[in-house]
């Protein structure tokens, strides 16, 4: 089994910072959320976002390329659903359409560095 570089820290990975930033941006917005949200919609999207950089930073900690591929496909899978939880709030207009356009548009440039992450580990 190939061995994954381990001289690189996943915060030095461009897609684990912008995740960070992502992560971020999505507490600042769902925290004007209606409060009958807390424990729905809100901790859903918080938790999706939440799931991508932590999912790189596991994978990457991980001793094979297999594995750190899996991590990457699991936080391809929580981009999905963080998309879907965003065009949702967007839809019962939680989300204004400037801010769902800003984090969709961040949540596929991330999506499009994790698959180009993974092809790259072979």
């Amino acid at each position: 089994m190939a061995e994954v570089r381990k001289s690189r820290s996943y915060k030095d990975l461009e897609v684990w910072q912008v995740s960070l930033e992502l992560v971020k941006a999505i507490y600042q917005i769902t925290g004007k959320f209606p409060s009958s949200e807390r424990f729905g919609l809100t901790s859903q999207i918080r938790r999706a976002a939440v799931s991508i950089p932590s999912n790189v930073a596991e994978g990457q900690f991980r001793n094979s390329s297999k594995e750190f591929k899996q991590f990457l496909s699991i936080a391809l899978g929580s981009g999905a659903e963080l998309e879907t939880q965003l065009i949702i709030a967007r839809e019962i207009d939680y989300l204004s359409v400037e801010e769902s356009i800003s984090l969709l548009n961040t949540l596929e440039r991330i999506m499009k560095m994790l698959k180009k992450l993974s092809l790259s580990i072979g």
